[in-house]
């Protein structure tokens, strides 16, 4: 069975601390754990990581290193995420949030999932993203939360 590529910005592992997101976001790290999934992540996550709480940085260290992928940061990620921004996608100061997508998106993932609904998760956004990754190349970039992907306790 193939195991998915799944690319979690910092809002998740921030999730897991969220009464609102609390029960999806243990689950999805859970299905992390389990080897469900492969969890991708980039210098960008590290970065943001770096400033969370140190329970935030722990949701991170403790999974199986062998269920992490580390994206480096590239130029190629850089050109992406600037062709986010001139096409005014996100505005300038959410570049962080258009590196994550860039990250994902040259990282070839299964796919994102964030719990930011502003920059990321939101049908317009989507939209953008997967536009201005056609015109360089790249494929759709498919966009969910986490409780679009795992499974509920209840099910």
């Amino acid at each position: 069975m193939k195991r998915f590529r799944v690319y979690a910005d910092t809002s998740v592992f921030g999730g897991c601390f969220d009464k609102e997101f609390v029960i999806e976001s243990k689950l999805f790290f859970a299905d992390i754990r389990d080897g469900k999934f492969i969890l991708v992540i980039s210098a960008t996550t590290l970065r943001e990581l770096e400033r969370a709480p140190g329970k935030v940085q722990k949701v991170l260290n403790d999974l199986p290193p062998t269920n992490v992928e580390i994206i480096e940061s590239s130029d190629e990620i850089s050109f992406l995420r600037d062709k986010y921004l001139e096409a005014g996608i996100l505005d300038p100061d959410s570049d962080a949030d258009a590196e994550h997508i860039a990250s994902a998106s040259v990282a070839d993932v299964d796919f994102v999932v964030s719990w930011n609904f502003k920059h990321i998760v939101h049908f317009e956004k989507i939209a953008g993203y997967q536009a201005v990754n056609l015109l360089n190349g790249y494929k759709a970039i498919r966009i969910y939360s986490p409780k679009e992907v795992v499974e509920s306790e209840k099910e």
